[in-house]
């Protein structure tokens, strides 16, 4: 880092203590979609019991070290509004999934991070304060005491009215597309560097994403009938038990590992419903999907059988339940690749 950008700095706080339970984008009410004909079971050579899918190497790798960026640039944010930014030295990335994050410190940004979510918990930004109060809740006045130069945000995040507080007060806070999908992972790239005048490094980091991505896709494919997977969002500390659908993000994931995501097939068109025993025992998924954290909180894959109609799929019968950290399924971000490939060898048995 250079000399004047240090010089602009405030010293980091120390890490804050790990906040409650996520909160999920939207309650929805219950399923009540129509089921459709159950595939027979996958004739391939797919693990029993219970996995937890590991990245072999869950570190950061700029794709530049110490990039200038050329400011000031005046870009479109999501929400509509023109915002110029004149310094990013001083950087707040924010949202539900720690994508933001994740491309600001693969793009060489790291050292000017000075706030972060708790989705952004790879170990790079350890010491990073945290700016939510309670769980994903942003608070205004603790964003406000790290002076910040620039905030990048989505509405994945809020509330809306502390964003708005923080726009009010002067600060240039520019919106993302809040939708997650592999296809989108290069336009978040471009879009986070355009606003912090590194375009060029970019450019790089799309092209490297996109070769690894390509590289995982024609790995993780398996022949045979695709296993039908069901992504679970629990935290039964919080009483929430939902179940994916299309546009939860883990959506994508299953799909390009050449699975079916048992949600969207049953016919669901929201992101997340209210989990029913009669919807999963009907979807009949042969693998559970879920978060380390939301498995952890129902006490494991024990309490996740005791919960009704699980034990009566062919996945609860052969305790097929894959785990992955909350801060990698879904993030979406630069590390995709190596995510694809850590899901598809817990999933299939080998990434191939």
């Amino acid at each position: 880092m250079s000399a004047a950008r240090s010089a602009r700095r405030r010293p980091r706080a120390g890490t804050l203590a790990t906040v409650g339970a996520a909160l999920v984008v939207a309650l929805l009410a219950a399923c009540s979609a129509a089921t459709a004909g159950v595939p027979e079971r996958s004739s391939g050579s797919s693990p029993t019991g219970p996995t937890t899918a590991v990245v072999a190497d869950e570190s950061i790798h700029p794709i530049a070290t110490d990039p200038a960026p050329q400011l000031p640039v005046t870009v479109r944010s999501y929400d509509g509004v023109d915002v110029t930014i004149t310094d990013a030295s001083r950087i707040i990335a924010v949202d539900l999934y720690g994508t933001l994050g994740e491309i600001v410190y693969t793009l060489g940004l790291g050292d000017d991070v000075v706030g972060r979510d708790r989705a952004t918990g790879f170990a790079e930004a350890a010491d990073v304060p945290l700016v939510s109060a309670a769980g994903h809740d942003l608070n205004a006045e603790s964003i406000l005491a790290l002076d910040p130069t620039v905030i990048l945000t989505d509405t994945s995040i809020g509330p809306p009215e502390v964003q708005a507080q923080l726009r009010a007060a002067g600060i240039p806070v520019v919106f993302f597309d809040p939708a997650r999908t592999l296809e989108g992972i290069a336009g978040h790239i471009t879009a986070v560097a355009e606003a912090l005048g590194v375009p060029a490094e970019g450019a790089a980091l799309v092209e490297r994403v996109e070769a690894e991505i390509a590289e995982a896709l024609a790995l993780a494919l398996t022949d045979g009938e695709p296993l039908r997977i069901a992504f679970l969002y629990l935290r039964g500390t919080a009483g929430v038990y939902l179940l994916g659908g299309p546009g939860s993000g883990a959506d994508s994931m299953i799909e390009a590992i050449g699975a079916v995501d048992v949600g969207t097939d049953i016919g669901l068109t929201r992101s997340f419903v209210t989990l029913t025993s009669e919807a999963l025992v009907a979807a009949a998924p042969d693998v559970i999907l879920m978060l380390s954290e939301g498995l952890e909180s129902i006490g494991g894959v024990d309490g996740l059988l005791g919960i009704t109609g699980v034990a009566q799929t062919p996945a609860g019968a052969a305790h097929r339940v894959v785990d992955m950290d909350d801060t990698v399924l879904l993030s979406f971000g630069p590390r995709t690749g190596a995510t694809l490939l850590a899901l598809a060898e817990a999933v299939h048995g080998t990434a191939r």
